[in-house]
């Protein structure tokens, strides 16, 4: 395939690049309105038993946002081994400049996402680049490009040391480093603590930090590398306030409950787009980048 046409329809070296295709999963194509899935609600950690009509809204809001910042957005196809959990579409995969990386989660009910990625990625004509296997478990919430050549992945319950190594084993043929970030314990094992619950990047030099719960060697790093720090409101992390979308161009997209700590980023200069997210984020723990694929970004 020529390199010209390959770049035309996916990369992923970036999380700040203005934002031009996505791929989403809807409650209803993860089985939110089905009585089975609905019902394994609390072992798959939700706070509370899913609302269907008012979540499947809140993510239609989201949808309409990305499509104002002028991204394209393509949905997974349903399945019938998809859980609750597959409405957050950023974890099962991680797209790179040179093709997807299919993840094996450390949630058990999520690994049969990884295998879905793949195959409706391979109707969008995007080659995999490898796959995490086991022993090996990776979640792409852990994962943050620090810049074009380098990827920082967290250590913790969801990704282990077997993953990271298998990342390097993929990427460092392709001139990219790996580093590795440990993860505090957090409130434990049945918890989503992800590296990206932690940091969001903003632009190329700013993050939004829970800096309390960041490692001292995770802090070092960043500031080594001219990051500047924008800290999320204490009182709203159990609301992923540190759960924020860059959709380029300056332009972010949070959480509407989110509101002393958006108001922190406008303060800041960004422009917060907001959408409704009690039901389809906070109950599951997964806000606006746990929602989205990115498979395109421009420079």
């Amino acid at each position: 395939m020529p390199e010209t046409a390959t770049k035309a329809r996916f990369n992923g070296h970036s999380m700040v690049g203005a934002l031009e295709r996505v791929m989403v999963c809807s409650p209803r194509t993860a089985g939110w309105n089905q009585p089975e899935p609905a019902a394994r609600w609390q072992e798959l950690g939700f706070h509370h038993a899913p609302d269907f009509a008012k979540a499947q809204a809140q993510h239609e809001a989201l949808c309409r946002e990305l499509k104002a910042a002028g991204a394209e957005l393509v949905e997974m196809p349903a399945a019938s081994d998809l859980s609750l959990d597959a409405v957050y579409a950023h974890d099962a995969s991680l797209a790179t400049d040179h093709g997807l990386i299919v993840m094996r989660p450390g949630k058990p009910n999520r690994v049969a996402e990884g295998p879905a990625h793949a195959a409706f990625c391979e109707t969008l004509e995007i080659p995999m680049l490898g796959k995490i296997t086991s022993p090996g478990t990776a979640e792409a919430g852990d994962i943050v490009w620090l810049d074009r050549n380098t990827l920082l992945v967290g250590r913790g319950y969801r990704t282990n040391a077997e993953g990271i190594q298998q990342m390097r084993d993929v990427l460092s043929p392709k001139g990219i480093e790996v580093l590795s970030a440990p993860l505090p314990y957090g409130a434990g094992p049945s918890a989503c603590l992800h590296l990206m619950s932690l940091i969001s990047l903003l632009d190329e030099h700013t993050a939004l930090v829970d800096l309390a719960w960041l490692a001292v060697e995770t802090v070092e790093l960043l500031k080594a590398r001219r990051f500047s720090f924008i800290e999320i409101d204490a009182s709203e992390r159990d609301t992923l306030a540190c759960n924020v979308l860059a959709l380029g161009n300056n332009c972010l997209l949070a959480i509407e409950e989110n509101h002393k700590t958006n108001d922190r980023l406008r303060r800041a200069g960004f422009d917060v787009r907001a959408f409704p997210g009690s039901e389809l984020c906070i109950n599951g723990s997964g806000g606006p980048t746990c929602l989205t694929r990115p498979l395109l970004r421009g420079d």
